[in-house]
Parts: structure tokens; C-alpha cells; sequence
């Protein structure tokens, strides 16, 4: 098989925050690994990448390294050579927007109009402007993991405050573009059906034109450590603190009562707090102030090491386009609750403790199920991650995107013909 030139675009790739930098250095890695030659072409903040990948750095502003006006005003009076996509960047978030991939999108389909010497292109949900004319000139395929559309109603669902729904309108204004771009993209790749689902009803894409690819995980980078003993009494979640996507407020909630009856009871939550904000202030008002900690900037050895301490994993989630949080807690044998909404049952089939969303009686009651039953439910752990080493392994998944990837290839040859 053909070993080929392979660009991967990505408008931000942050190690931690989120899932865009895990993807991209996992897919970057999967497809080197069987001997192509892979670029990712990144803005900030960057990635970090297996060795024998390359990093091309394209910078924008970054103007949400800070949120201090001054040192964004700055950012853009030192960037030189200033063109029209910096003047709308700045403008944009200076009026509460996030232009971030649009103007990436325009930067790369620059860049690649100087180098053309790939035989794709693959971007990474950014669904700019740009990412047409790219189509146009290289094989294309792109990424969607979810429609954003779905972060934007609950966000919106959460407060009926007038000046948040003002902001949460400015940030999301990005979504008109990729509601225009989305339908125009001749290939896409989603890793769930329920996020299939979700693209061909929000972005009114052709369903004949989305295929569904796991994302893949290292199943010898999340295990079980043989050295490391289970804490009785600690939950673990992931979730981004003040984002009502994660369903977080339920997990609080159900730790409340559980204190009742087990004192001892924590929640380690891999994500961010922010201070002041709706998360703490709830947490204040249940009184579990030493009762949650909150763990950020994690490497993947650490995130291991935190499910492989911890007895019971918690995914309160309120839509998932795919639950990395799902597979990994499955692959560390952590008996799992999650909820049963989008992606979730595709990942979790029969191993995991499936309960309805925005419900923190049935959050407190698996808990205490599993604490009374743990043998059981270790039993059905250990079956989770034989299911995780056996669908979600990255031979099986860079096997299915290379089919896709020479099909593309082989479609735009014969359309250009």
C-alpha cells in the first residue's frame, strides 16, 4: 500500500484542555506508525506530538492565553505584518466572539497554496471558509466530533440570565459559518453514530457522505497499575468545571447525600475549577468544600494513576459526541456509572451502570449499589476493558481511516480527470 504525504490541520491543539490535542497527537501517531508522512499544521496553543511528526506552526494572536485586555491589546500591536484575518480576530474577541476557526481556516488555505506537495488533507473541526477552497485543491476530509450546536442549547438552557445569553450568542456566532460550511464538505468522518445523528439534523449534512470511526485509545497507556490500591470511598469524574454539557452539577449533588452514609466519601474531578464561578459557589453551598478536589494539566501516566486510586468512575455527562472520559475509566477497570445519552451506550454496550441524565438520586443510588456488590461490578470492569482492547485499539481504527483515506484519494483523482 502506498505510503503518503498526509496534512492534518488542527485551529487549536491544547495538551490539556479538552480533547483536540489528545486526537491529534493520537490519530498524527496512528497514521505514522504505519508509514506515512504526517505534518500537523496547528495553531495555538500547540500540540504535543510523537517524534517523526511535524509541527508547523501557524500563530494567530492567541488572545486566549489571556483574558486581561491590556495584554491583548498588546498581542496585536507587536504581531507584525498584520493582514485583514489579524484585524478581525482581535475585533471579534474583543466583542465576546471566537473567531479562532475561521481565521485559521484562511491562514491555512494560504499556507497550502505555497506547499501543495500532499496527497491529503484532513482538518479538524474547524469548518471554516477556508477548508472549501482546500476541498477544492487536495483530497479533503474532515473531521466532526459533534455538532457544537448541542454545547450552545444546554449552555443556553442553563441561565435565563439576559446578559449571559447575550454572551454565549457572541462566543457561539462562529456556528453560522459552519452551518454554511458543514453541508458543502464532501467527506466526514465522526467517531459515533449518535454524533452522525446529530450532524445530518444541525448542519443538514448528507448522511451518504458521514462515516462513523471510533476514536481509538492506548489501552497500555490507560491500565489498571498492579501496584496501586483502590480507595474505598473516592469517586473520579471528568468534567469542565462551569460547563453544563458535563452534567457535573449531578455528580455534586449525589456526593451531598452520600456523605450521609459514607463519611469518608470524595470526588477527585480531573478539569478546572473557576474561581468564582458557578461550580464553587455550588460546592459552598452543599458544604463539600474538602470533599471535591479538583486535578488539572494532567498527563495521561497521571491520569491513570488518578482512576487507578479511585473505586468508581463517574460520567454525568448531558450529550457526549464520544466519551473519552467513557473509555478511559473502561480500559483502567474502574467499575463505571454513566449516564445513557448520545454516544454513551455505543461505548459502554453492557459494561457500565447506565442511568438517566440531570438525575443525582440515581447518581447516589449506583454508588451504593457498587459499594454494597464491588466484586460484581469488578468482575464487569475487568469485562469493560477487554471490550475497550477489542473495538477501540488503534491497528482495527487506523485500518478503517486508511480505507476512507484511499477512497478519498481515489474520488478526487477520478472527479478531477
Amino acid at each position: 500500500m502506498r505510503k503518503l504525504n498526509i496534512a492534518i490541520l488542527s485551529y487549536r491543539s491544547a495538551q490539556f484542555g479538552g480533547g483536540q490535542g489528545v486526537y491529534i497527537r493520537d490519530i498524527s501517531n496512528a497514521l505514522k506508525l504505519k508509514g506515512h508522512n504526517v505534518d500537523v499544521i496547528s495553531g495555538p496553543p500547540y500540540p504535543n506530538l510523537n517524534s517523526g511528526i511535524n509541527l508547523i506552526k501557524l500563530p494567530g494572536l492567541d488572545l486566549f492565553e489571556t483574558f486581561s485586555f491590556r495584554d491583548r491589546v498588546r498581542k496585536f500591536f507587536r504581531k507584525k505584518n498584520k493582514k485583514i484575518d489579524d484585524y478581525y480576530e482581535f475585533f471579534s474577541v474583543l466583542f465576546g466572539g471566537f473567531p479562532e476557526p475561521r481565521t485559521f481556516g484562511k491562514r491555512a488555505a494560504r499556507y497550502l497554496e505555497l506547499d501543495n506537495n500532499y496527497d491529503l488533507v484532513i482538518d479538524n473541526q474547524s469548518l471554516s471558509y477556508g477548508m472549501i477552497d482546500i476541498q477544492k485543491r487536495f483530497p479533503f476530509i474532515e473531521i466532526i466530533h459533534h455538532p457544537i450546536t448541542f454545547d450552545y442549547k444546554y449552555e443556553l438552557a442553563s441561565s435565563k440570565k439576559i446578559k449571559y445569553r447575550i454572551s454565549r450568542y457572541r462566543w457561539y456566532s462562529f456556528l453560522k459559518m459552519q452551518k454554511k460550511v458543514a453541508p458543502n464538505i464532501i467527506r466526514i468522518i465522526t467517531p459515533s453514530k449518535s454524533s452522525r445523528e446529530g450532524i445530518v439534523s444541525e448542519f443538514k449534512c448528507n448522511k451518504e457522505n458521514i462515516t462513523v470511526i471510533n476514536n481509538g485509545l492506548d489501552t497500555d497507556e490507560f491500565c489498571p497499575e498492579d501496584n496501586s490500591k483502590r480507595r474505598e470511598y473516592r469517586l473520579i469524574t471528568t468534567a469542565s468545571a462551569d460547563v453544563p454539557l458535563k452534567g457535573l452539577d449531578f455528580s455534586l449533588k449525589a456526593l451531598k447525600k452520600l456523605k450521609k452514609d459514607f463519611p469518608k466519601i470524595h470526588l477527585v474531578v480531573i478539569g478546572t475549577i473557576k474561581k468564582g464561578g458557578h461550580t464553587e459557589k455550588l460546592i459552598k453551598k452543599l458544604g463539600i468544600d474538602n470533599d471535591v478536589i479538583f486535578k488539572s494539566n494532567l498527563t495521561k501516566n497521571e491520569i491513570k494513576k488518578c482512576y487507578s486510586k479511585s473505586s468508581i468512575a463517574i460520567v454525568s455527562s448531558l450529550y457526549e459526541g464520544f466519551g473519552y472520559p467513557v473509555i478511559e475509566a473502561m480500559s483502567c477497570e474502574v467499575p463505571l456509572i454513566a449516564t445513557n445519552v448520545s454516544s454513551i451506550p455505543e461505548l459502554t454496550l453492557k459494561f457500565a451502570k447506565l442511568i438517566e441524565p440531570k438525575n443525582e438520586d440515581m447518581i447516589y443510588k449506583s454508588v451504593k449499589d457498587i459499594l454494597a456488590n464491588y466484586d460484581k461490578y469488578k468482575k464487569i470492569a475487568f469485562q469493560g476493558r477487554e471490550h475497550v482492547i477489542n473495538e477501540f485499539n488503534w491497528i482495527k481504527i487506523t485500518q478503517e481511516y486508511e480505507n476512507i483515506i484511499f477512497e478519498t484519494i481515489k474520488d478526487f483523482k477520478n472527479a478531477n480527470v
